[in-house]
């Protein structure tokens, strides 16, 4: 059970037979200085695979889900629990009983999920790994060696992804490492790499590839040392976007990429700061997704000696770090309001205030920032400040999921295959006609990243022939849906023309005006004039295009 309050997050183990209490009292398991909590509270018991949570006739009351509850409540996986200020959520994906000893690559996906989910949103660790031991035995044995939290799960070929819920670097590694000399003490080949998450990475597709590229070199990529990827630019939707790159590259805007998740913003802005001024001045990168907002404010801005608790040493931040050059905040849409208007004060004045300190200190750092989300839906709901997307949205730049640019799908999967290839030092495979079918075919809903996953894996079970069998079998449903290769061009140009028309009709109704005619067509403003750009279109002469506030 993971115990959430203001000072942030810590776990709770429920020991069969054995109550936890909430309560003011000091005999309570998580005592809690309060005056909406009773002094013995509530209590959570387990016994075998049943969790009950019961209130102690408690004055305030006890709610699960945010309902109130009256004597006992049998509690499920995610279910939270709310005592006076504090919420715990309970936590059973480690599950009491594991199954075997090694399970399909499917429940191993699916335990990856929600660990990565579970690691994000509370801020707990999550060490991953990839094993490659050509052993079932081996495996075996040190599957059996695993707490009962853990999974090993087959991958591809020799290759199992370990799941380490609650175990942070040091201890990770030092778990993988025993693994390897128990593997070795038998005279068995073994390797592996490994990963934190949410440090290394917030998304199973992000650690996934981690994990596989560190198997191939034998270390682990990290930001800082990475190396920047070149652009596999074939398709017209991506020569628009590369063209308005050029165009905005050396100037001083702040640009705002929008885009699905794996689409490769990170490209682009990659791209945006090698063809500026500031190419020669560092590159900074940050997820605002992966951190608290305390650590998140740290890390941005940087902090004095004794501004908190373990602040042993002033620490530079990333705005400091990056003067001169660019500063690139991943998943901006996540970031939290009240430090929106600490970045918002930043972005307007150039300076920085580091947390504990009054004295302001100049920045030149360039900003690109990128989400997945609608953030002119959260500036709605209220979960983005609009100043801060007007600040942010000098310029924005939407970059195409895959599916909408599928000439580049084949191209982009040999480029996967020669770059994995050459860090193996073997020759780049060529793929059947198979392979390319299933892989056009293929709606692709996690973008250029689940391509990039899709490849790697298929380098480990093939040779020098890629085929539709090393393929993840949800690509062979995909080639044998009733979605002809040969004339899929001709659908897309059909409801390519649709679509224009329909827009082209949305701004003579409403005489040029985008906002209204973007409402009209159910999208939001930025959607229609990407659109409009991809079709080359120009509205109408404009009759008061203003927002409405």
């Amino acid at each position: 059970m993971i115990h959430i309050d203001e000072g942030g997050s810590r776990v709770v183990d429920l020991p069969d037979g054995v109550d936890v209490t909430f309560g003011r009292s000091r005999g309570a398991t998580i005592n809690l200085d309060s005056e909406k909590v009773s002094r013995m509270h509530a209590k959570v018991r387990r016994t075998g695979d049943v969790i009950e949570v019961e209130d102690l006739g408690s004055r305030n009351g006890t709610r699960v889900n945010g309902d109130k509850i009256e004597g006992a409540r049998r509690l499920a996986h995610g279910d939270e629990l709310s005592v006076g200020p504090i919420v715990a959520v309970v936590g059973v994906s480690s599950a009491l009983r594991r199954p075997a000893a090694v399970v399909d690559s499917a429940a191993g996906e699916a335990r990856l999920v929600a660990e990565v989910d579970r690691a994000v949103r509370y801020h707990r660790p999550v060490t991953l790994a990839m094993i490659r031991v050509a052993s079932d035995t081996v495996i075996d044995s040190i599957a059996a060696t695993l707490r009962p939290m853990d999974l090993i799960a087959e991958d591809a070929g020799d290759d199992y992804l370990v799941i380490l819920p609650e175990l942070g670097r040091t201890e990770g590694a030092a778990a993988i490492q025993r693994a390897l000399d128990f593997a070795r003490a038998t005279n068995i080949p073994a390797t592996a790499s490994n990963a934190l998450c949410p440090d290394d990475g917030t998304t199973v597709d992000t650690l996934m590839s981690q994990l596989r590229s560190g198997l191939r070199t034998g270390r682990l990529p990290r930001a800082e040392t990475a190396v920047p990827q070149t652009p596999v630019v074939s398709d017209p939707a991506m020569q628009r976007v590369y063209t308005l790159v050029d165009r905005i590259a050396d100037t001083a805007m702040t640009v705002l990429l929008l885009g699905e998740t794996g689409v490769g913003k990170e490209i682009v802005c990659e791209a945006i700061h090698r063809r500026s001024s500031r190419r020669e001045r560092p590159l900074i990168k940050l997820n605002c997704a992966a951190l608290p907002e305390t650590l998140l404010e740290s890390e941005l801005f940087g902090h004095e000696r004794g501004a908190f608790t373990g602040a042993d040493r002033r620490k530079i931040g990333f705005f400091e770090a990056a003067d001169g050059g660019t500063l690139f905040l991943d998943e901006i849409g996540d970031m939290p309001l009240a430090l929106q208007a600490k970045l918002l004060r930043v972005l307007e004045r150039k300076v920085i205030t580091r947390v504990g300190g009054t004295t302001e200190v100049a920045t030149d750092a360039r900003l690109i920032a990128a989400t997945h989300r609608d953030l002119d839906a959260d500036v709605r709901s209220g979960r983005f400040r609009q100043d801060l997307l007007f600040r942010i949205g000098g310029f924005t730049i939407v970059v195409p999921p895959l599916r909408d640019r599928p000439t580049e799908i084949i191209p982009l999967a040999e480029h996967f295959a020669r770059t994995a290839a050459g860090e193996q030092g073997r020759a780049a495979p060529r793929f059947t006609d198979d392979a390319r079918e299933a892989l056009a075919a293929y709606a692709w809903p996690g973008n250029v990243r689940e391509l990039r996953n899709a490849i790697e894996r298929a380098l480990v079970l093939a040779s020098d022939v890629i085929t539709a069998a090393d393929l993840p079998d949800r690509l062979h449903d995909a080639a044998h849906q009733v979605r002809p290769v040969a004339r899929s061009s001709d659908v897309r140009g059909h409801l390519a023309e649709v679509e224009r028309a329909a827009i082209v009709a949305a701004l003579e109704a409403d005489h040029g005006n985008q906002t209204r005619a973007a409402r009209r067509l159910g999208l939001s403003r930025r959607a229609l004039i990407y659109k409009m750009e991809k079709y080359g279109l120009k509205a109408p002469p404009k009759q008061g295009d203003v927002e409405p506030t």
